[in-house]
C-alpha cells in the first residue's frame, strides 16, 4: 500500500472521529441507547432511498436517512408518552423492528450490489482513496474524506451557532422554553444532525464505529471534566488519538480498521475509567478506603473524648477495650490506632490511649455534625 493511500485512509478515520461531536449531547441528556437506535435504523432510509434513485453516492441517501432518524425518535417518544411502556423498552421495540426491515430487504434486492451486511457493520474504509468524488467532472477527492469534512464542518457549525441553546435545553429544558427556545425543536435538530453524521460515516466505517464514536468519546470525557466547553474538545481528542491509535493497530495486524479502532477507543475508556483523577474506579475505591479511616478515627476520638476524665478511662482507652465496647477486630482496631498515631489524633501513654489536642478538636466537630 502506498503512502498516500495509507494518509488518506488515516485522515479520513480521523475526519469520521471528529465528527461524533453531537454524541457529547446525546451523553448529557442520556440519549446514548438513542444514538444506537439512529446509528442503525438510519439504513432502513439509506435502503429505501437507493431503491428510488439506485446509485450508492446519490444525496438522497442522506435524506431519507436523516427523516429516518427523525422518524426512529417521534416513534420512540409516541410510545414513551402512552406510558405503557418505558423509554429504553420503547427503543427496544422501534430500533429491532427497523433495522431488521433493512436487512431484510438489503438480504432479498440487494445482494449484488455494494450495500450489503459487511459494509453495514464493518465499513469500507480500505477502499475510502479508491471511491472518488467528482463534481462537474472534477476529481475533488475521495468521497468518504469529502463527505465526512462537509459533515464535520456542519456539526461545528451547528453546535457554534446553537451551543448556549442546546447547552439551556440539556440542563433544564422548563427555563429554556420560558425563555422563547424550542427544546423540542432543538431535540430534533440534534436528532437530524446525529442522522446526517450516522449516514455519512456509515460506508467508512460501519455501523459499530459509528455507534462507539457517538457514545464512547463523549462517556469517557464526562470521566474527566465537568465543564461542557472541555467536554466537546476532549470527546474530539479521544475519538481522533482511538482512531489513529487503532488504525495502525489494524495496520500492524493487517485486521479490519473499525474493529480495531472501536477496541482501541474501548481501551482508552477502560483506562479513564480505572484511572481519572476525580471519577476513576481506582480513585472512589481509595477516597471510600480513606473515608473508611477517617471514620474509625472519628469513632475512636468520641470515644476516648466521652470517657475522658472519667474513672473508667483507664479501661476505655486501652487498645483491648475497643474489641468489646465498638466491636472492632483485633487488627483492624490496631491499624485505626496507628493510623491515628501517625495524622496526631492520638498518642499512647503507658498503655493507654490519650486525645492530643486536635483529636479533641476532631471529636468535637464530628460530635457537632
Amino acid at each position: 500500500m502506498s503512502v498516500p493511500q495509507i494518509e488518506i485512509q488515516l485522515i479520513a478515520a480521523v475526519v469520521a472521529a471528529a465528527c461524533a461531536l453531537p454524541g457529547t449531547f446525546l451523553i448529557l441528556r442520556q440519549m446514548a441507547m438513542m444514538s444506537d437506535a439512529i446509528s442503525h435504523t438510519v439504513l432502513l432510509g439509506i435502503v429505501l432511498a437507493f431503491f428510488v434513485v439506485q446509485e450508492f453516492g446519490h444525496p438522497l441517501l442522506m435524506v431519507g436517512a436523516t427523516i429516518m432518524g427523525i422518524l426512529t425518535v417521534s416513534l420512540v417518544e409516541v410510545l414513551n408518552r402512552t406510558r405503557l411502556v418505558k423509554e429504553d423498552a420503547a427503543i427496544g421495540i422501534v430500533f429491532p423492528a427497523l433495522f431488521s426491515l433493512a436487512v431484510i430487504l438489503i438480504s432479498l434486492f440487494a445482494r449484488n450490489v455494494h450495500l450489503d451486511t459487511h459494509v453495514i457493520f464493518q465499513g469500507d474504509l480500505v477502499f475510502a482513496p479508491f471511491d472518488r468524488f467528482e463534481l462537474f467532472g472534477m476529481d475533488i477527492g475521495p468521497r468518504t474524506l469529502v463527505v465526512m469534512s462537509v459533515i464535520f464542518l456542519l456539526n461545528l457549525l451547528f453546535l457554534m451557532l446553537f451551543y448556549k441553546e442546546l447547552k439551556l435545553s440539556t440542563f433544564d429544558s422548563g427555563l429554556a422554553a420560558t425563555l422563547g427556545f424550542s427544546p423540542t425543536l432543538l431535540h430534533y435538530a440534534l436528532t437530524g444532525m446525529v442522522s446526517i453524521t450516522a449516514v455519512g460515516a456509515f460506508d467508512a466505517v460501519g455501523s459499530i464505529l459509528v455507534v462507539a464514536l457517538m457514545i464512547v468519546p463523549p462517556a469517557t470525557a464526562y470521566l474527566l471534566t465537568d465543564r461542557l466547553d472541555m467536554m466537546l474538545w476532549l470527546s474530539v481528542l479521544i475519538g481522533v488519538v482511538g482512531a489513529i491509535a487503532g488504525y495502525w493497530l489494524a495496520h500492524w495486524m493487517d485486521t479490519n480498521i473499525a474493529g480495531a479502532m472501536v477496541t482501541m477507543i474501548g481501551l482508552l475508556f477502560l483506562l479513564v475509567f480505572l484511572f481519572s483523577p476525580e471519577r476513576g474506579l481506582l480513585m472512589i475505591m481509595r477516597r471510600r478506603l480513606q473515608q473508611k479511616w477517617e471514620f474509625a478515627e472519628k469513632m475512636l476520638a468520641i470515644h476516648l473524648l466521652h470517657h475522658e476524665g472519667t474513672p473508667e478511662a483507664k479501661y476505655e482507652s486501652r487498645v483491648e477495650h475497643l474489641l468489646e465496647h465498638i466491636r472492632w477486630e483485633p487488627g483492624f482496631a490496631e491499624d485505626v490506632v496507628r493510623h491515628a498515631e501517625k495524622k496526631g489524633v492520638i498518642r499512647r501513654y503507658m498503655g493507654n490511649l490519650q486525645l492530643t489536642d486536635e483529636g479533641r478538636e476532631l471529636a468535637q466537630k464530628a460530635m457537632v455534625h
